[in-house]
């Protein structure tokens, strides 16, 4: 733990894990085994289980990420859930260049790219995917990958609306 962090009471840290400098933990926050928080970070009332946490990132209120890579300067919305495991049980798959590979792994989270944002109530499947800048609206499923500088999110009908800016 760095010498510049917060544990906040209520917190429970399961190690082995690693949490950087200047980084606020808790209340109540659940870190549990094979965690890594980088520095500048916020976990608050969230728990996070075997995942890679980078700088600048908060996960501030009721979230659950688990088995995945969260990279930096992203702020996950209160209530964001990350599925780690298929319902048969089967190992996750995740998309690479196009082609869906075997990760091998029956538990895998997402990865989610540097300056994303989730706004509140996000639920994202297992293997999947969010490029970097792009934003996921509240209440939004995601059960595809999200290219990079991309706005998701469900309409008042819950239909999926997908927007994603010009390469520049």
């Amino acid at each position: 733990i760095g010498k510049t962090s917060i544990i906040k009471a209520g917190t429970s840290i399961i190690g082995p894990c690693y949490i950087g400098e200047n980084t606020l933990v808790g209340p109540n926050a659940f870190i549990r085994p094979y965690s890594f928080i980088s520095s500048n970070c916020h976990v608050g009332m969230s728990e996070i289980k075997n995942s890679l946490i980078l700088s600048k990132t908060k996960i501030p209120h009721f979230n659950y990420v688990g088995d995945s890579i969260v990279c930096e300067n992203v702020n996950l919305g209160a209530g964001t859930k990350v599925s780690n495991l298929r319902f048969d049980n089967k190992n996750v798959k995740m998309s690479i260049n196009g082609k869906l590979f075997d990760s091998k792994r029956r538990k895998l989270g997402v990865v989610i790219g540097a300056n994303s944002q989730a706004v509140i109530f996000l639920s994202i499947m297992g293997g999947k995917k969010i490029g970097e800048n792009s934003v996921i609206g509240a209440h939004t499923f995601i059960n595809e990958d999200v290219p990079r500088d991309s706005l998701y999110y469900q309409d008042t009908n819950g239909k999926l609306i997908k927007k994603v800016k010009p390469s520049q």
